[in-house]
């Protein structure tokens, strides 16, 4: 019985910046989604394929790694790529309000397809569960999540085989209300889990008065997690001599919403490539 739709796993790709040596440091996790933009004669929707991450994974780099298996059991595939074009001019699109810290690239999948590249999508019509819908459905505070990613750059030397942790969703009330941009969940989150998709685990019971959601869904993106400080205090001087700075255990997590804001400004940009 899966919880986490399998084809999941196959959405996640790690990020990392090539040392001089040669050596990759996997910074990040990246999240493929597709945009709808028309429909084939047999129902089927023609998506782009963005990559989806964190502002602050790609602000401060000029290009970065990106990690994919290939369909067949070699080696997974290194591809270093430029986030600068020749006049300085980053290649990917931030959500246009700074408060919300993601940005999206858009992806070449026919070069994905001819490097016989194993890859999926989170479809943004339909296997994701924005905040309308959450709040239609009743979706609160103590209902089941999963996180994907890399924490602490644990990317295995030979494939990519993507992390899953289990939390709850800690506060979303305030979010649903229109009082915040982003939500909580109760997940340890660490370095390089920074990008990493958020999905909705599906129930089948519920508390009398309210409806289950059985619905496997991507609700949003990591983006960070709370800390708290404790200080060691001297005996001698009363005066703070060090301070400690701890995972609260509570991460940030941009909402579906504003990732999908974010690729229509990528799609905007031109900056695409079908898949048919």
């Amino acid at each position: 019985m899966a919880l986490i739709p399998p084809f999941s796993f196959d959405c996640v790709v790690g990020l990392g910046v090539r040392q001089q040596n040669g050596h990759i440091e996997w910074v990040g996790t990246g999240t493929l989604v597709g945009r709808p933009y028309s429909q084939n004669g047999d129902g089927k929707k023609r998506c782009h394929i963005f990559l989806v991450t964190n502002r602050h994974v790609l602000k401060k780099l000029t290009t970065l790694v990106i990690r994919f298996n290939p369909r067949d059991a070699s080696e997974a595939k290194d591809y270093d790529i430029p986030l600068m074009d020749a006049n300085g001019n980053t290649l990917w699109k931030s959500h246009p309000d700074e408060e919300v810290d993601l940005a999206g690239l858009g992806m070449d999948a026919d070069f994905l397809e001819s490097e016989n590249i194993r890859y999926e999508y989170f479809n943004l019509d339909d296997q994701v569960m924005g905040l309308a819908e959450m709040k239609t459905r009743g979706v609160s505070e103590g209902d089941f999540v999963y996180t994907l990613g890399f924490p602490m750059g644990i990317v295995d030397v030979d494939r990519l085989y993507v992390i899953a942790r289990m939390g709850c969703i800690a506060r979303l009330r305030d979010t649903l209300e229109g009082y915040r941009k982003d939500f909580l969940i109760d997940a340890f989150i660490f370095p390089g889990n920074s990008g990493g998709p958020v999905l909705y685990k599906p129930e089948v019971t519920s508390i009398e008065g309210t409806a289950s959601v059985g619905k496997a869904a991507f609700i949003g993106i990591v983006a960070g997690y709370l800390t708290f400080r404790d200080s060691a205090i001297s005996h001698q001087t009363g005066a703070v001599r060090m301070i400690f700075e701890e995972n609260a255990g509570l991460a940030i997590v941009h909402t579906v919403d504003q990732v999908i804001e974010t690729v229509e400004r990528c799609f905007k940009s031109a900056r695409i490539k079908e898949l048919a």
